[in-house]
């Protein structure tokens, strides 16, 4: 792993190459549809799934094996035939136009790798063993999973209603940071977990923040 950098990038309508129809092409299209990417999948057949997202327009589908060629104008590729000669062309033709790319077969010829995911609305958990051992890394999963629960999404969407009201206020920096500290101190995760919780009113969030100026 230290030869990687962990980020999270912006797939949005950005053109992503899937080289290969199987179940782990099956993969890597259902985390990239996550991230609102148009995705191109190149191969003489697709499992059942792919082939249902192609006819809801969800995906595109080049029916034919991969030509070199095909990697032009991709933002990513993926690698991901069964056929170790057809994944090595894949690495070469992108790497030679400096395109990211992933080798189902081959953490050493990727140039980047995608972890397993925790999702819970906007937040979202990496996990990563770099092909050490992809068993142990779904039990880590599977550990932060029962960790965290769906609490979590409203917890976050309510700081980040209250986060967009506070940077809307003529506010100082060091006060707008002081309130979003406090928000954190009221172990709201609590009260969504108890079942106390209700999205403030605009009113709310005014007097809200109107007396912790004043406590300040």
């Amino acid at each position: 792993m230290e030869h990687y950098t962990p980020i999270y990038v912006n797939t949005s309508g950005k053109s992503i190459c899937v080289i290969g129809g199987g179940r782990v092409a099956e993969r890597k299209v259902k985390g990239l549809l996550l991230g609102e990417a148009r995705i191109t999948v190149i191969s003489p057949q697709l499992t059942p799934e792919l082939e249902q997202l192609h006819q809801e327009s969800r995906i595109e589908w080049i029916a034919r094996s991969y030509r070199n060629g095909d990697l032009r104008g991709a933002f990513l590729v993926y690698a991901a035939t069964d056929d170790l000669l057809v994944n090595t062309s894949v690495v070469q033709e992108a790497e030679a136009a400096s395109i990211l790319v992933n080798d189902a077969m081959s953490s050493g010829n990727s140039r980047f790798i995608t972890p397993s995911v925790v999702r819970r609305g906007r937040l979202s958990i990496a996990i990563s063993t770099a092909g050490a051992g992809p068993a142990a890394a779904a039990e880590i999963r599977a550990v932060l999973e029962r960790q965290f629960g769906d609490e979590y999404e409203t917890y976050l969407d309510f700081l980040h209603q209250m986060r967009m009201e506070i940077k809307s206020r003529e506010l100082s920096p060091a006060v707008r940071s002081k309130l979003l500290r406090r928000l954190t101190e009221m172990n709201m995760l609590e009260k969504i977990r108890t079942g106390q919780f209700h999205w403030w009113t605009a009113e709310e969030i005014g007097d809200w923040i109107s007396r912790n100026q004043e406590e300040m």
